[in-house]
């Protein structure tokens, strides 16, 4: 018997070793797979401004599928880029059943995201979830694992203490942060996300007793944040319906121009120069906001 439970033991140990292994080998062609692409991003002509989506694809000249709104029985998450192409049909309106690879080839075509970032961010969820990337299906719903991408802090949601619902906008911190822009127009900047974000933290440290924000999670909310910077440029005319109603404006299209998208080298010293700017307040006071319950869609 006591064999039986070693032989089982090591048989364990071994198959954890060896996706342990697989996730190393992976990951590292997948980087090197990023810089290559970085680097034909470099010699190639970026895409015309207006002809940023694919030909064929939904999107393509700005012009967008009807947006319909969620029904109470639609899944939805955390994250309103993905949410928006639910509402617009992009993924399954219901926001149920859809493959990791479905998610991929519709964030690269909509928002030109790098081939290799569009992997490898599904495959991460899908670790997260215990499942495959290449045959497991998923609700929207089911990202928001606490403090698995989902995290506290966050610029456009309660956090999960105060509410069980991620999917819901806090339209007072999106509010808060639309109205933080110092850029041309009122646009948002590196500077403004950084100021947000400290803000954001240290509220949700006083006001959340079961606060945590580890420095993975704070890169995260730092990735998301630059997000609006190069996917959306910052503008705060687009990114008031992308964030509050998570519907994409007619005529929109992404800022990232280059052919083979945003990869993850071109993308992390924007995330830095966020993270790196953060200076948490005093009180973290927000502007027009009162408890983290208030004005959530």
């Amino acid at each position: 018997m006591y064999d039986s439970f070693a032989v089982i033991a090591l048989r364990r140990i071994s198959l954890g070793l060896l996706d342990a292994l697989y996730n190393v080998v992976l990951n590292a062609g997948v980087m090197i797979w990023d810089v290559g692409l970085t680097l034909i991003n470099v010699v190639l002509p970026s895409r015309p401004a207006g002809r940023v989506v694919p030909a064929g694809a939904k999107g393509a000249g700005g012009v967008w599928p009807a947006y319909e709104a969620p029904a109470p029985s639609d899944s939805r998450c955390s994250c309103p880029a993905l949410n928006a192409l639910a509402n617009h049909g992009i993924l399954p309106h219901s926001g149920r059943d859809i493959t990791f690879r479905e998610l991929n080839a519709a964030v690269r075509a909509s928002y030109n995201f790098a081939p290799s970032f569009c992997f490898f961010v599904p495959n991460y969820i899908a670790g997260v979830l215990g499942r495959s990337y290449w045959t497991g299906k998923f609700d929207l719903s089911d990202i928001d694992v606490h403090n698995g991408i989902e995290h506290d802090a966050s610029l456009a949601r309660v956090d999960s203490f105060h509410s069980n619902d991620q999917g819901k906008v806090c339209a007072t911190l999106v509010q808060d942060l639309l109205s933080s822009g110092t850029g041309a127009g009122g646009n948002l900047t590196t500077h403004d996300l950084s100021r947000a974000l400290g803000r954001r933290r240290t509220h949700a440290r006083n006001n959340n007793p079961q606060y945590s924000c580890s420095l993975f999670h704070k890169l995260f909310g730092s990735s998301n944040s630059a997000t609006l910077l190069r996917i959306f440029g910052g503008s705060t005319k687009d990114l008031q319906p992308i964030l509050l109603e998570e519907r994409l404006p007619d005529g929109w299209q992404p800022s990232e121009r280059h052919q083979m998208g945003l990869t993850l080298t071109a993308f992390q010293p924007t995330v830095l120069s966020i993270e790196l700017g953060i200076k948490e307040e005093v009180d973290g006071s927000l502007s027009g906001q009162g408890t983290e319950k208030a004005k959530v869609q």
